[in-house]
This record gives structure tokens, sequence and C-alpha cells, in this order.
């Protein structure tokens, strides 16, 4: 574990969405996903809006469009809203996760358990009912896939979302 897990934990305790968050929601999302989006948790929201300026500012650094990426970043984690688990919920995750080298994950009938390690899943199928196309819905089901590497969109996700 990492000095930098103990500041994503300490982030996640704090986590306040500002005025600024709220424009650079509003000029990203429409109305609808506004109102999807703020089914999350506070942390889950700061989170995504973290990732989400990560993509844009990552994207300008490599030169690379950032339109769709960042709307995928904001809604990456949008399964989450089916969940309870609080930041010390999740950080417990992460440490057992880590502990047991992934093992936790045969544990599928826990609720975090499954919401850990499948909501991306879980929104790609809550996203799909709103006609998101294959390309969006993709970004969204596999932001934790380890084994899909020769994806520039995915793997900068992947590391925004580390990152954050």
């Amino acid at each position: 574990m990492s000095l930098y897990r103990l500041k994503q934990f300490y982030w996640s305790m704090v986590s306040k969405i500002n005025d600024e968050d709220i424009d650079f929601l509003k000029m990203h999302l429409e109305t609808y996903e506004l109102q999807l989006f703020h089914q999350l948790p506070t942390h889950e929201q700061k989170h995504s809006i973290n990732v989400a300026r990560d993509v844009k500012s990552t994207c300008n650094q490599r030169v690379l469009q950032s339109g769709n990426l960042i709307k995928v970043a904001l809604l990456h984690d949008i399964g989450k809203i089916y969940s309870n688990m609080n930041p010390i919920d999740k950080s417990i995750m992460v440490i057992v996760d880590n502990i047991t080298n992934g093992k936790i994950k045969l544990h599928k009938k826990s609720k975090n358990v499954n919401m850990y390690y499948n909501h991306g899943d879980i929104g790609y199928n809550l996203l799909r009912k709103y006609g998101y196309d294959d390309r969006f819905l993709f970004l969204v089901k596999n932001h934790h896939n380890n084994n899909i590497t020769q994806d520039i969109e995915l793997n900068l996700l992947k590391e925004c979302d580390d990152r954050n």
C-alpha cells in the first residue's frame, strides 16, 4: 500500500463539490446525466470530476481529442449509484483485495465485493438503457480491465482514474 492511497482516502473524506465543479459538470453533461451523476455519493462525484479534469489535461498535453472521453470519465463509476460503500468501506476493500491478491473476488455474494469488482459492468448496463454508443459503453465497462492494453483512450482513462 502506498502513501498515495492514504492521500486518496483523505481526499474522499473531505471531498466537497464547489461552484467550479458544478460549472464543469454543466458544461459536459446533459440534464438527465446530471440527475444520474448526483445519485453518486459526494466522494465518488468528486473523484469522477477529478478524473475528468485529469483526462482533459492529459489529452491537451498529448494533443488528443478529449470531448467524449471527458463525459466517459464523469460517468465511469456511475454503477456505484447502487452502492452504499463509504470511503472507509472502500478503503477496507482495497486493503483486503491487496492482502488476498484479489482472492476476495471469490466472495461475489457480498454486495461490497460485487460493487468493488463489477461497478463497470453495472454502469455499462445502466447506461446502455440510455442509448450510449458501443464505444462509450466499452470504456465504462472496461475501465478496470487490465487485460486490454492496446487501446489509447482506455489506457488514458485508467491512468487518470488511478491517479485520482
